[in-house]
């Protein structure tokens, strides 16, 4: 059963809109989630990305910390080969100290960006090669645990500390971050969005079958990131999807850039693209929040989930505000 909604904020771009007001607006989006009663908000990290303008997490979740009293917040995620294991800990104990008991932290191996971009965001980064060990040496340090003895990091602690520590959670859109996740007895998030789907029925099944009980997590613990849009009607629905769908198309032929208004986004495309248009209506969690619940319903049941991360691209802010509003309110509906 679908127990929680939580969200995914990516402050994607979009036509006649500042970066500055994206970023504004993911602060207003996480009051009103807490207000309809969401489990969690996060948001991402990419650079010198023309269509994602979160470029530091730990950032944007410090001003949300100061606008919220309950929602769980989080990154999906640090890229963690980008940075020092214990920096990005001091980050998140101070984050901790900021919203004690609310911080979650879901790192990733993938550079959210370009390599030639990655590279100077740190000349000296190690390959991802070394993504586990980070892990680990993360996870001591968000827990204040010792390192073994030997270890460079034996003796040094990542501050502030407190009463709580940041959750710690493994972020993949492939085998590798599940079999790691189960490997470390860590929480696991699988990109849906990323793969539409495809793999993700394995991946999970894969971090159960070898999920290994640690101090921090007895069972397996998953949480599935989706795309969706709800509307008042579905031909609503899909005419706002718009704006997502034509950013898709472009992104095959490697152009990036801000979301065009909906009735902008299918002026020149040929028949192939349009063809593509209707296969993402059809597949897409889209349409009115009924349907749109009904989806998430069936796709919680078919991968034993009880969580998804809901990420709604829309050109027009209000129509985002709309659709995270007739979910939750159906899914309150289900659930009493």
């Amino acid at each position: 059963m679908l127990k929680h909604l939580s969200i995914l904020d990516q402050s994607a771009s979009v036509m006649g809109s500042s970066h500055s007001e994206v970023i504004q607006q993911a602060i207003e989006l996480a009051v009103f989630a807490e207000e309809l009663g969401y489990h969690r908000f996060w948001v991402s990290e990419h650079h010198s990305h023309p269509s994602i303008v979160g470029t530091a997490p730990e950032i944007l979740i410090a001003a949300l910390s100061q606008k919220t009293k309950n929602i769980r917040l989080g990154s999906a995620g640090v890229m963690l080969p980008h940075y020092s294991a214990l920096k990005v800990a001091e980050q998140f104990r101070v984050l901790e100290s900021l919203a004690p008991g609310r911080i979650d932290l879901g790192v990733g191996r993938a550079p959210g960006s370009d390599m030639r971009t990655a590279q100077l965001l740190n000349p000296n980064q190690q390959s991802s090669a070394h993504f586990p060990q980070q892990v680990q040496e993360l996870d001591l340090w968000l827990r204040d645990q010792p390192f073994p003895p030997g270890h460079p990091g034996r003796g040094v602690q990542a501050f502030p500390l407190g009463d709580s520590s940041p959750e710690l959670w493994i972020l993949g859109s492939s085998d590798y971050g599940a079999q790691l996740a189960a490997h470390l007895g860590l929480p696991y998030v699988f990109a849906h969005f990323i793969t539409d789907g495809l793999g993700a029925k394995e991946a999970i099944e894969l971090y159960r079958d070898r999920f290994q009980p640690s101090d921090r997590l007895k069972e397996p613990q998953v949480i599935v990131c989706l795309w969706a849009l709800a509307a008042d009607s579905e031909e609503a629905a899909f005419y706002y999807f718009r704006s997502r769908a034509r950013w898709k198309i472009d992104r095959q032929r490697g152009i990036l850039g801000s979301m065009m208004p909906p009735d902008q986004a299918l002026v020149g495309l040929n028949q192939q693209d349009l063809q593509m248009f209707e296969r993402m209506c059809q597949q897409g969690f889209v349409g009115d929040a009924t349907t749109v619940m009904s989806k998430l319903g069936q796709l919680a049941h078919d991968l034993g989930i009880e969580e998804v991360a809901i990420i709604t691209w829309a050109q027009d802010f209000q129509i985002r505000k709309n659709s995270y509003e007739a979910l939750s309110k159906h899914h309150q509906s289900l659930t009493v």
